[in-house]
């Protein structure tokens, strides 16, 4: 399909500052209740409790991104948390592992989805917090923030990465008079005293909306600057993906997970839309344990590249750092191969950029790496909607 890039671009910034109404039509009237429920869940980790998510299809991403930003805290001097990711098969699971103290977090689309609705009823009757994301029974529960799948996805991470940040407020507040036995010395701020923290809550609401705002802001600067970038992108992944290519996904972490989102996306797309081929790479747990355990993991999307790449392909790194040697390394042979070569990056863009391994570096220019992964999404999605448009 024809479309002027200046056409494209015109819809990229619409589709980014859609972002921006619906985030300013949600989170101020949630930034109270999400506080409230941080403070509950730190009381409970500090009683041995667990995070439990789960979801089903793009949203069982939601709780591996969970899983991973609990367990390991991208902010130095914070503690691991204990999360799992049950998606699976979450209801044997669940039923399983929960004890009382659990949290439990059940991911769906924007119409909600009954069967983790009634996981979630299951484990509140049985003692655990509960977060529907979105739903109406849980101990908190959330309206859709948007009819739009994607731009709902992208606003629940804000609402969840907000909780990992601010549940560690609660615990530096000592409000919750934890035993930490003889080395309370190394954990002071974990002591018997209880601090007057009744203002916490509400400083605590006011910094959710800080970042909230902070996302809006660099969305904006995306749109602004990138708009034109990604029009000339999506049109040329669509002239790829004529020609018999597919996407090749990859990234770490929080970017594993939007890369698997993201390849989700494309082969499970909301209804009426074309499936586009593609694979993530993090997806494949067998595959990087063995390359990670026999060669190294700065080889384990290199290996695979060498597996699965044909010259007519895509390969898209995700790198908030624009640093992680195994991305760079996926990339540099992807492009040596003759694949198409795209990177949405972090902070100045790192080595990808000033190495000159992507085609097409997409930077969100932030050195903090929720707001970072946020803004990502928002990218990612708009790509794939792009798409749906040029190549409809």
């Amino acid at each position: 399909m024809a479309v002027k890039v200046a056409e494209l671009a015109s819809w990229v910034r619409e589709r980014l500052l859609l972002r921006n109404e619906a985030s300013r039509a949600f989170f101020p009237g949630e930034a109270v209740p999400l506080a409230e429920a941080c403070q509950k869940m730190a009381e409970r980790f500090l009683r041995g409790g667990r995070l439990l998510a789960f979801g089903k299809g793009p949203y069982a991403t939601d709780a591996q991104h969970v899983s991973v930003e609990f367990v390991h805290p991208v902010i130095v001097g914070k503690r691991a948390l204990p999360a799992l990711d049950l998606s699976l098969d979450f209801w044997p699971w669940l039923q399983a592992l929960l004890r009382p103290e659990d949290m439990v977090m059940g991911f769906g689309p924007p119409e909600g989805d009954e069967e983790v609705s009634q996981a979630l009823v299951w484990a509140q009757a049985r003692g655990a917090q509960t977060f529907a994301l979105p739903g109406t029974r849980g101990d908190y529960a959330v309206r859709a923030p948007a009819a739009d799948p994607f731009v709902h996805q992208e606003l629940l991470e804000i609402l969840y990465h907000t909780l990992w940040e601010t549940v560690h407020v609660f615990f530096e507040h000592r409000e919750l008079g934890h035993e930490v036995g003889p080395a309370g010395f190394l954990y002071p701020s974990l002591g018997q005293v209880r601090q007057d923290t009744r203002g916490v809550v509400g400083e605590v609401a006011a910094s959710i909306q800080a970042k909230v705002e902070e996302d809006e802001r660099l969305r904006m600067k995306v749109a602004q600057e990138e708009a034109e970038t990604l029009a000339e992108l999506i049109q040329a992944i669509g002239s790829r993906l004529a020609q018999g290519g597919k996407l090749l996904l990859f990234g770490n972490g929080g970017s594993a997970t939007d890369a698997n989102d993201f390849a989700i996306d494309c082969v499970n797309p909301p209804p009426g839309w074309r499936p586009i081929p593609a694979v993530s790479l993090a997806l494949e747990p067998a595959v990087l344990s063995a390359l990670a355990n026999d060669v190294g993991a700065e080889v384990i999307f290199l290996r695979q590249i060498h597996a699965q790449a044909r010259p007519e392909d895509v390969a898209i790194g995700i790198s908030t750092s624009g640093g992680s040697k195994n991305v760079l390394l996926a990339l540099e042979e992807a492009r040596r191969r003759g694949l198409l070569t795209v990177a949405l990056l972090g902070y100045d863009g790192g080595e990808v950029v000033r190495q000159g391994l992507a085609h097409f570096p997409l930077v969100v220019r932030s050195d903090y790496i929720p707001r970072i992964q946020e803004v990502q999404a928002s990218v990612y999605h708009v790509i794939r909607e792009g798409l749906e448009v040029y190549l409809g």
